[in-house]
C-alpha cells in the first residue's frame, strides 16, 4: 500500500514538472519519495504520513525564528485582515526599508521586491545601467537566482541535477558573464587586467552558501572591493542567504568589506516572498522613476510579506540572539565531526552564524573545485539514515543547512544521537 507522501507525488508528477515547483525539492540527487509536509512548529516539520522531523532546511534559510513563530503568525494575520494587496505604497513597506537601512549601513536607499532572483536581477541591470557597460563576473558554483545571465556555472539546483547551465539561455546573453573560481583573488586581478573596462559588476554570494557553505578567504573579498573601486565597477553582494544569518548586518559586516550594493531575501520576508536590493544613493537613484533604469513589481512590498519580515527582524535583532543561534550551530557541527571520527567516517563540518556545511572530505572546501571533490555517494547514504531517523536535511549535498533559535539543546542531541547511529550504518557498508 502507498504511503500518502508516495500517493500525493504521484499526483504531483501527473500535474506538475517532475512533481515539484522547484528543482531543488525533488529528491533526484539522493533518490526517493520527497516526503510532503503540512504543519510546522518550533524546531520540526510534520509529513502527510505523520511523521515529525527536526528541521534543518527552515524552508531554505529564512526562518530563523523557527516555524509558525507566535510573533510571526500575529502580525501576518493582522496585515492579512487590512487587505492583502493594494499595488500602492503602504507604511509598512517604509517601515521595512527603514529598518533595513538601520540594521544594514550601506543600504542608502532600499527598492522592495518579491523574492531573491528579483533582487539580483534588477541589481545587475542597475550596475549595467549605472556603468554603461555589459560584462558581469560571477563565481563557480555561486547560486544567484535563475535570471538567464546567471544560470552559467550555477550552485544549488543546477548541481544537484548535475546541469550547471541552463537550456534556453541564449549564448548571446551567456557570453556577458565571465565566470571565476571563487576565492581565487590573482583569477580576479587578471580579470580585471584584461577587461576592467568592460566589467560593470562583480556579483558575489560573500559566504557561499549554494555549492555548500564556502567561506570566503578575507584577501578574496578585499581584492575583489579594491579592484571595483579602482576601475570604477559596481561590487555586488548577494547576501539573499547570508543576510541575518551570518550576523545582523550580514557577511559584509562580518568582514569588514562594503559593497556598492546588497541583495536580500529570506529572512527578511521571514518564511514569505520578500526580497530586496539596496546600496549607494547615486547608483540606486538610477532606478525608475528616478533614474532610465526600470524595474517594477505588481507584488512588491506585499503587505502581509512585509508585515511578517518585519516581526522577524524584531526577533533577531534583540540582544544576545545571534549568540545564542551561534553557539547551538557551533554545537552541531563540532558534535557531527566528532560522531564521524568515533566510527571512522571521513567528514566534516563548519558553521559561520545561524548556517552550516557538512562534507564527505577531510577538510572544508575553499572552492567549486574542491567541493565537488566531495564523496556525494557517502552523502546519500547519510542522508537517508538521517531521514529515517526522524532529521531533516537538504537532499543534497551542494546545499548549506540552517538552525533556527526554536531549536533546542536537546534537538542537537537528539539529532548527533541520530548522526552517530547514520555514521555506524555507513562505517558497516
Amino acid at each position: 500500500m502507498k504511503s500518502r507522501n508516495e500517493a500525493l507525488f504521484e499526483r504531483a508528477r501527473a500535474a506538475i514538472p517532475g512533481g515539484v515547483n522547484s528543482p531543488v525539492r525533488a529528491y533526484r540527487g539522493v533518490g526517493g519519495t520527497p516526503p510532503f509536509l503540512v504543519r510546522g512548529a518550533g524546531s520540526r516539520v510534520w509529513d502527510a504520513d505523520g511523521k515529525a522531523y527536526i528541521d534543518y532546511v527552515g524552508s531554505w534559510g529564512p526562518l530563523i525564528a523557527g516555524h509558525a513563530h507566535r510573533a510571526v503568525l500575529e502580525a501576518v494575520q493582522a496585515a492579512a485582515r487590512d487587505g492583502l494587496s493594494f499595488g500602492a505604497p503602504t507604511e509598512r513597506e517604509v517601515q521595512l526599508a527603514e529598518l533595513l537601512k538601520e540594521l544594514v549601513p550601506t543600504l542608502e536607499l532600499v527598492r522592495l521586491v518579491s523574492s531573491g532572483t528579483e533582487a539580483t536581477m534588477t541589481a545587475l541591470r542597475l550596475a549595467r545601467g549605472y556603468t554603461g557597460r555589459s560584462l558581469v563576473v560571477k563565481f563557480e558554483g555561486c547560486y544567484h537566482g535563475h535570471a538567464d545571465s546567471l544560470l552559467v556555472k550555477a550552485g544549488s539546483g543546477a548541481l544537484t541535477l548535475g546541469s550547471p547551465d541552463s537550456a534556453g539561455v541564449p549564448s548571446e546573453i551567456a557570453s556577458c558573464t565571465l565566470v571565476l573560481p571563487y576565492n581565487d583573488a590573482d583569477a580576479l586581478k587578471r580579470a580585471f587586467e584584461r577587461s576592467g573596462k568592460a566589467i560593470a559588476a562583480i556579483i558575489v554570494e560573500p559566504i557561499a552558501g549554494n555549492m555548500n557553505l564556502v567561506v570566503p578567504d578575507r584577501d578574496f573579498l578585499e581584492t575583489a572591493r579594491r579592484l571595483c573601486s579602482e576601475h570604477g565597477s559596481v561590487l555586488i553582494f548577494d547576501e539573499v542567504m547570508t543576510g541575518f544569518r551570518v550576523a545582523l548586518g550580514g557577511a559584509q559586516a562580518r568582514f569588514g568589506v562594503r559593497p556598492d550594493l546588497t541583495t536580500l531575501g529570506k529572512v527578511i520576508g521571514g518564511g514569505m516572498p520578500v526580497g530586496a536590493l539596496g546600496g549607494r544613493r547615486e547608483i540606486m537613484e538610477r532606478l525608475a522613476p528616478l533614474g532610465p533604469v526600470y524595474q517594477a513589481g505588481t507584488l512588491s512590498g506585499s503587505p502581509v510579506a512585509v508585515a511578517a519580515g518585519l516581526a522577524t527582524l524584531e526577533i533577531v535583532r534583540a540582544p544576545g540572539f545571534f549568540e545564542r543561534v551561534s553557539a547551538e550551530t557551533l554545537h552541531l557541527v563540532q558534535g557531527l565531526t566528532a560522531a564521524a571520527r568515533a566510527r571512522g567516517i571521513v567528514f566534516c563540518a563548519q558553521n559561520v552564524g545561524a548556517m552550516f556545511g557538512m562534507y564527505f572530505r577531510s577538510a572544508p572546501p575553499a572552492s567549486y573545485g574542491e567541493v565537488m571533490q566531495c564523496d556525494k555517494s557517502a552523502f546519500t547514504r547519510f542522508f537517508h539514515e538521517m531521514l529515517a531517523r526522524g532529521i531533516y536535511f537538504a537532499p543534497s549535498a551542494y546545499e548549506a543547512g540552517f538552525v533556527s533559535s526554536a531549536h533546542t539543546r536537546a534537538d542537537i542531541e537528539e539529532t548527533l544521537a541520530a548522526a552517530d547511529a547514520a555514521f555506524a550504518a555507513l562505517a558497516r557498508g
